[in-house]
């Protein structure tokens, strides 16, 4: 059970050369031919008006919005053309750091397997294949983990890939009696899923699909399933179906509030449904028993705006995640038969310095995880003993995570550990005497010594006296005489923290004497609730102060200097990149803004995008003046002006269902009219790829090797 919000709109960067004709004016209708190469594209300007809150508005380039219009596909086609002349000089580089990657990455590896039922389950990849294969082996002798016993292989997503430029696998549900597998499958970048449903016994599919599925689960009758499916237009999850398969799907909910949305599940010890219908900041649970998959559900606590809670079930108790009367969350306890509030009884009790993130239950133990001070640990209290352990590292900065433990009688939870300069790790932790069990940490081809670098945290004192946290991480001898390249990421929005994890294309930077970085800015949990809470809305200035400061602060104390430093961010990470660069364009030398939400205006005045109206509750409902005000304060496309600007890498894709495409091209050619500077500016679009860029591995070391290998050339790093 998490706490986490959905979060679904702006994350990760994608990228990749498409070769098209340079072309020097675009027009929305016509083009014009024979401009000379490494001549930037000019977008056509057009009149597009409209009246918001009595003051008439314009946009030159709102013909890009429209996919369908040739002219927007030749104008994307030669953004790309022009950046692949531009930077054809960088493309040896490029290609040594993707060596560089691909040579420490090990290609044939294997997940850990994890046992459900009479199986492991586990993923495995292969040299020179993009995709991993999903496989099962059956349970060895005394429960163990049989390396020798036959494997299944359930899903070959190779095979499933070929013919397609984007291939993705998001729900995986095997059901009850292991003989049927539910999946659903992306072949755009889209992040539209379809439903599959396959015969383990003789390998076939049946006939069973739907469209645009976001999750599932099964019944207890091996033959039902749960389907939750997002609305064509706006991509919120708003249906839930009931589907016997071989028959037709039966809606059985619609969620009728546009700022919420829905998804399904079982509980661990499989006995019930789990519907959870959530906004930013008000949710609401109902429960079905597995066993009776035609019957209704039942709410577990009625809806209460500002109340957000989350359920987990063991033996006719239900453990309540709740932030009535506890901001950064409580764990209560209450009998399944009456969960009202009268009948809680306190388990973990709020704290103001710590943010409860999830809990898992099992038979005999829960485990919490939470988050203090930027850092994450878990708690795992005995049932039998009514005993609390603590499982915490002693590295400066590190991030641990809940990682696989499906089965409800486990008593091994297995956790994720990476730091840094410490590669990912799984680690089992004995919930009976907390001793770990070290099963795996990501090999590194070549070898590795995390001795060779540093990691520490820093506090930033902001503008208005909030201590920051910062985490930063370089090869020892850099020097810190402000000399340094350094490379400042964040995120800082929907309440997802910045996380002090372990990159291994990283490794290339910190090798050629990069200092990277990264600041927990508010509009995360890094340091609570409140820390969200302080980023968003009317204070979501809050986050673009924090950075600056954070930058300001690298600078003052002679990490780097402003000539020396670059800034990263992707999604609503690239609107922090577009709000700074409008605020400061003398602190940073050149940013990489990847599938930037940069025209904040246009989209949340749009009704019809995808998750606009849902995150009113995030940024705010501009059809309210005050709240169309504050955003238009800071919103990048809207505060472009007449000045020089740091140089740009702006990556994009086209199928992208969370921030629009047109977003980055409106941004880059209004920038492009208004920028009084020479430095480069670039837009390149995935012309196959949605959000999260290249789906196969190969694929995403090339985009992101190519991004490095910009970076490092904006340092006058050549080799």
């Amino acid at each position: 059970m998490s706490t986490a919000h959905h979060a679904l709109r702006r994350l990760a960067a994608c990228s990749s050369i498409v070769p098209a004709l340079l072309l020097s004016t675009l027009a929305p209708s016509a083009l014009a031919a024979d401009a000379p190469l490494a001549t930037a594209p000019v977008a056509a300007k057009t009149a597009w008006q409209e009246t918001r809150h009595g003051t008439v508005v314009t946009d030159d380039y709102r013909w890009l919005q429209k996919k369908t219009d040739p002219a927007v596909i030749d104008y994307l086609n030669a953004e790309n053309a022009y950046t692949a002349a531009v930077t054809a000089p960088i493309q040896p580089l490029a290609d040594k750091v993707y060596a560089e990657i691909k040579g420490r990455m090990q290609e044939v590896d294997l997940s850990v397997p994890a046992r459900l039922g009479n199986f492991y389950y586990y993923t495995r990849t292969e040299a020179g294949k993009q995709y991993p294969l999903n496989c099962r082996r059956p349970v060895g002798a005394g429960g163990a983990y049989d390396a020798q016993a036959p494997e299944e292989i359930l899903l070959d997503q190779n095979q499933l890939a070929e013919g397609q430029k984007f291939f993705a696998v998001r729900a995986f549900a095997i059901s009850p009696n292991e003989q049927l597998l539910a999946y659903t499958t992306d072949t755009t970048g889209f992040r539209q899923y379809e439903l599959h449903v396959k015969d383990l016994k003789t390998g076939k599919l049946l006939t069973d699909s739907i469209p645009r599925v976001t999750s599932l689960a099964w019944a207890a009758d091996n033959a039902t399933l749960m389907l939750t499916q997002e609305d064509a237009t706006t991509k919120r999850s708003d249906r839930l179906f009931h589907l016997a398969l071989g028959g037709t799907p039966q809606q059985v909910y619609h969620e009728p509030v546009e700022q919420f949305s829905i998804g399904v599940e079982r509980t661990r010890d499989q006995r019930f449904f789990v519907l959870t219908s959530g906004s930013t900041d008000t949710s609401e649970v109902l429960l079905l028993p597995t066993s009776t998959p035609n019957g209704s559900f039942r709410s577990v606590l009625p809806r209460e705006k500002g109340h957000r809670y989350g359920i987990e079930h063991r033996d006719g108790q239900l453990y309540i995640v709740t932030n009535k009367g506890a901001k950064n969350f409580r764990v209560v306890s209450a009998p399944l038969s009456a969960p009202q509030p009268k009948n809680w009884t306190t388990l973990v009790p709020h704290d103001k310095d710590t943010v409860i993130k999830s809990i898992d239950a099992f038979q005999g133990y829960l485990v919490v995880m939470e988050k203090t001070r930027a850092l994450n640990r878990a708690r795992i209290y005995d049932f039998a003993h009514k005993n609390w352990k603590t499982v915490q590292f002693d590295d400066p900065v590190y991030l641990a995570t809940a990682a696989d433990t499906p089965e409800f009688s486990a008593t091994q939870f297995r956790m994720s550990y990476q730091s840094p300069v410490t590669p990912p790790t799984v680690i089992d932790v004995s919930m009976q005497d907390g001793k770990r069990t070290v099963l795996k940490q990501q090999a590194i081809v070549g070898g590795y010594d995390g001795s060779r670098y540093t990691t520490q945290r820093l506090w930033v004192t902001a503008r208005d006296g909030v201590q920051v946290p910062l985490w930063i991480v370089y090869k020892k001898g850099v020097k810190l005489d402000g000399s340094a390249p350094l490379l400042l990421y964040s995120y800082g929005s929907y309440g997802i923290s910045t996380e002090a994890s372990f990159g291994l294309s990283r490794i290339s930077l910190l090798e050629r004497g990069v200092i990277y970085a990264q600041a927990h800015i508010r509009g995360g949990t890094d340091m609570g609730e409140a820390w969200h809470e302080d980023g968003m809305l009317m204070k979501k200035k809050n986050t673009f102060n924090d950075f600056i400061d954070s930058a300001d602060y690298l600078v003052r104390e002679k990490w780097t200097s402003p000539n020396r430093l670059i800034i990263q961010g992707g999604s609503a990470g690239g609107l922090l990149m577009g709000a700074v660069v409008n605020m400061r364009p003398e602190l940073f030398h050149a940013v990489h803004a990847a599938v930037p939400f940069v025209d904040v205006m246009n989209t949340m005045m749009d009704a019809s995008l995808p998750l606009t109206t849902g995150e009113y509750l995030e940024w705010g409902d501009p059809n309210q003046k005050a709240a169309y005000d504050y955003m238009l304060s800071y919103s990048p496309y809207d505060n472009i002006a007449r000045k020089n600007y740091p140089a740009m890498l702006v990556t994009t894709g086209l199928n992208d269902s969370q921030v629009m495409y047109w977003e980055p091209a409106k941004y880059v050619a209004k920038l492009r009219a208004y920028k009084t500077d020479g430095n480069p500016l670039l837009l390149k679009t995935n012309m196959g790829a949605g959000h999260g860029g290249a789906s196969g591995r190969y694929n995403a070391i090339a985009e992101n090797a190519f991004n490095m290998a910009w970076m490092l050339s904006q340092w006058n790093i050549t080799e």
